[in-house]
């Protein structure tokens, strides 16, 4: 069957699936995707398909066959930029969505313009100093809009130790907080999907998607007071610490997951 559906069959078929009152909420989200990786492209699949009415992609990077073993691409995509080619798979689940892409590296200087118009913000870079970047970023510039993170995914350990924290009144954490990547125990698809999915789920089981949270919270609060170094100690481990400090002498950015 090549038809192509109308929006109101499609609106239907999401209407009987989750009710019209959540789906008119889900359609009238505003997430924007910070890194196209394996993360970033599974919760852009998740959220695609349960109807979120706007998506913004970010990110600079090209699709490699190292992304081939975890990330939402086919072969057909390599060499292309993440942002085109993941706006054509999401466009496939529903050609109705608002996509709206950005092919730049998120820093300091670009994050308040990216992110102003969003209400949810999804963190899914790999890079601790990256991450600590646009949660300090976002929790600077716009303590009011939810902010979803990640940390701790990799290998093929337990699913259960993925979990998912509120550590402030708009930022959560999902992950289990220890794993990363080394010799032998890499980025793999199942437990990135896992913790992608938990950062897709927050992102729905959200105030401005229309259903209450009730998490618990963590000790990066009483980090977070102490400043942003120990904020991003407790958050993605020494390396975001160290990118953070002044002597560390690095641009903020990075790879998504």
């Amino acid at each position: 069957m090549n038809e192509k559906l109308t929006k109101e069959e499609i609106m239907a078929a999401l209407n009987e699936r989750h009710s019209p009152e959540k789906q008119a909420l889900l359609s009238e989200g505003r997430v924007a995707i910070a890194g196209l990786g394996g993360l970033g492209s599974n919760v852009a699949y998740a959220l695609a398909r349960i109807g979120v009415g706007h998506l913004h992609l970010i990110d600079f990077d090209v699709v490699d066959i190292t992304n081939l073993n975890r990330q939402q691409y086919f072969m057909e995509h390599l060499g292309m930029y993440k942002t085109d080619a993941l706006k054509s798979l999401l466009l496939k689940i529903n050609p109705y969505l608002d996509i709206q892409t950005d092919c730049v590296k998120v820093t300091e200087e670009n994050i308040v313009d990216l992110l102003g118009d969003e209400l949810i913000i999804c963190e899914a870079f790999d890079r601790p100093e990256a991450k600590a970047m646009l949660v300090n970023g976002v929790l600077e510039h716009f303590p009011e809009k939810k902010l979803v993170s990640a940390t701790g995914m990799a290998g093929y350990g337990s699913s259960n130790t993925i979990r998912t924290k509120r550590l402030m009144k708009n930022f959560y954490l999902c992950g289990d907080g220890v794993t990363e990547p080394e010799y032998g125990n890499g980025l793999m698809a199942p437990r990135v999907a896992i913790c992608a999915a938990h950062e897709a789920n927050m992102m729905t089981d959200s105030p401005k998607l229309g259903v209450r949270m009730s998490l618990m919270g963590g000790r990066w609060v009483q980090d977070c007071a102490r400043g942003p170094k120990a904020a991003a100690r407790s958050l993605f481990c020494a390396a975001a610490c160290r990118a953070l400090a002044p002597s560390a002498g690095q641009a903020m950015g990075g790879r998504p997951a």
